[in-house]
């Protein structure tokens, strides 16, 4: 049984990841800082549902500890790292970026270094859609420039795909770095706009709405990205000269076995179409209080998933209206409203 790492698996994305390997036989090892970011007890049920399965445990514990994950995977011994833990979020980057160089940063670093002290057969490690920036050519693909980061949070995951090449290349690390569209779904976190446009139409309080509603994003649900996130860890990168087929367009590094793959949708969505999906699942219309743009949020986010395809022969296709639905089903389920 091949034993997987998973950082920040009381996470939104990390919870739904580590369900779908403990169904598929793996034996998963969590890593959480619990943080209060957002409400804890979220995270405690997750953790409290993965522990129902005898192939899941987990440590607490912060990312910059280093000794700490270094002692853990001294212990088990991972076979592959999937690194999901960071400190989340593009508006609290505006509040407080030393969490960030802390968590997503130094954190990540001590990620690497454990990566590298057990030769881990695959490092796969979270990016973002923010890493594209000011960039204006959509769809977004991997081998487009992203040095115009507009927040500190993008910053530090571009960063993170710098710091994860080098290691990939000095020692050797077959390294996957993912950038994830605008993730929704079930048990999501509740400084995302699904769960705040969700809970303001249900109490029927004003929401928010930037731009007045003219922006789009490429909304990508939960279950799609951790399928994409999977079957990438079969396909771990290897150096250029060892790859005996380089598809046209891949990002694979010239010079290490590091690679980046967008996951998401591949269909960008006005804000206003997301809030009426919502509206129509809770059966209420939403008040809306419109605003002006906020700085460090991008217009709009578009994936071109062709890589994704190649490489795994598998497209998110979950639309929009469809995981809305199963969205506000939990909602009311979990909120008894």
């Amino acid at each position: 049984m091949r034993t997987v790492l998973v950082t920040g698996s009381a996470g939104f994305i990390g919870f739904h990841l580590s369900k779908l390997l403990i169904a598929e036989g793996f034996n998963v090892i969590g890593y959480d800082g619990m943080s209060d970011y957002y409400d804890v007890r979220l995270k405690e049920k997750r953790h409290q549902m993965l522990l129902q399965n005898e192939n899941f445990s987990c440590t607490i514990g912060q990312l910059e500890d280093f000794e700490k994950i270094q002692s853990l995977c001294d212990n088990i011994k991972p076979d592959v790292i999937v690194h999901l833990a960071a400190q989340a979020g593009i508006r609290y980057s505006l509040e407080n970026p030393r969490d960030y160089i802390n968590s997503n940063v130094v954190g990540t670093f001590n990620v690497m270094e454990c990566a590298r002290e057990h030769s881990v057969d695959h490092l796969l490690m979270a990016s973002t859609s923010s890493i594209y920036g000011a960039n204006k050519v959509m769809p977004y693909v991997e081998t487009h420039k992203t040095d115009t980061p507009l927040t500190i949070y993008a910053a530090t995951k571009k960063a993170n795909e710098a710091m994860g090449h080098s290691y990939a290349h000095l020692w050797n690390i077959p390294t996957t770095m993912f950038r994830f569209f605008t993730v929704y779904g079930p048990w999501g976190r509740p400084d995302m706009a699904l769960f705040k446009f969700t809970k303001g139409i249900i109490e029927g309080t004003p929401i928010d709405v930037y731009n007045h509603g003219d922006m789009y994003r490429d909304f990508t649900y939960v279950d799609d990205l951790v399928r994409g996130i999977r079957l990438l860890m079969d396909t771990p990168p290897q150096r250029p000269e060892d790859e005996e087929d380089i598809p046209e367009g891949d990002s694979l590094s010239p010079v290490a076995p590091y690679r980046v793959v967008n996951i998401g949708n591949s269909d960008k969505i006005r804000l206003t179409e997301f809030i009426d999906a919502i509206e129509q699942e809770v059966g209420k219309p939403a008040i809306r209080n419109s605003l002006e743009m906020q700085k460090g949020e991008a217009l709009a986010t578009w994936a071109n998933t062709e890589l994704l395809q190649t490489l795994t022969e598998y497209t998110p296709q979950t639309n929009i209206r469809e995981g809305v639905k199963r969205y506000v089903k939990w909602y009311k389920d979990y909120y008894a409203v």
